[in-house]
């Protein structure tokens, strides 16, 4: 190939950079020069970090995070924009960022310390499909309920409000704490658990510590589930708080 056709391959500015090069050269007098073409600088910038792996580290990130998760779970990482140039990285670190989960729409992080420190934000999706509780007749306030009270439908979890019920076995014996519709959606708030401590009975206070344990009778004032505050009074006229327990116990901490 003649030299004619070769120069008439390179455009202006590749062209200039040559004769430059050789003008350099030509003054310097130095006794190797190289002169390329600004085609053969690609070699001399860092690698760049594939972005692919870095979804694929992203979903296997949240696919661990979900473990446990009931029904279905599927995951996927938003796009990451291609013209993002990031130096390569050998173990990219990926982490949820304060308030956000591996729950719906959510913002996953991902960072890079050695050799050079990165840290970008990508957004992701987790869909939960699974079976759900609801209402399968008008429910009054303070009914029992029982297995035929409810219907299982299916879903994305992540779409429906917090606290829904999964499981037949998780709501039966437990009150109806508001009345609902045929087909509510039954959530934890709605349902309460039955009364471990009633007002009125007689319960055993207990308290201890590391080396001392004491208890004593008294009146619970009022109801409670396990594990709500309930007020007793004693034999002294004393009201004391505590931590109702099944068996008729309340838990005093002094």
């Amino acid at each position: 190939m003649s030299g004619g056709k070769a120069v008439k391959r390179l455009d202006i500015r590749s062209l200039g950079a040559l004769l430059t090069s050789v003008f350099l050269c030509g003054i310097l007098l130095t006794p190797i020069c190289h002169v390329e073409s600004a085609f053969a600088t690609g070699a001399n910038q860092p690698a760049r970090q594939d972005l692919t792996m870095v979804k694929n580290k992203i979903e296997e990130f949240l696919i661990t995070q979900t473990a446990g998760y009931p029904g279905k779970v599927t995951v996927a990482a938003g796009a990451i924009d291609p013209n993002l140039k990031l130096a390569q990285c050998a173990e990219p670190e990926v982490f949820l960022p304060p308030g956000s989960r591996a729950w719906g729409k959510t913002s996953v992080g991902v960072r890079c310390n050695v050799p050079s420190a990165w840290t970008i934000y990508v957004q992701a999706k987790v869909s939960v499909r699974a079976q759900y509780l609801v209402a399968a007749i008008p429910l009054a306030q303070g009914h029992a309920m029982a297995a035929q009270d409810v219907v299982l439908e299916e879903g994305d979890l992540t779409q429906l409000p917090p606290g829904v019920f999964t499981d037949v076995t998780q709501v039966i014996g437990r009150f109806v704490g508001i009345s609902m519709a045929a087909g509510s959606v039954l959530r934890q708030d709605m349902l309460k658990m039955p009364p471990v401590v009633q007002q009125g009975q007689t319960i055993l206070l207990t308290s201890g510590g590391k080396w001392f344990s004491v208890s004593a009778e008294g009146k619970a004032l009022n109801n409670a589930s396990e594990g709500q505050v309930v007020q007793v009074k004693v034999d002294s006229g004393q009201v004391v708080s505590g931590i109702a327990r099944a068996g008729g116990k309340v838990e005093v901490s002094f």
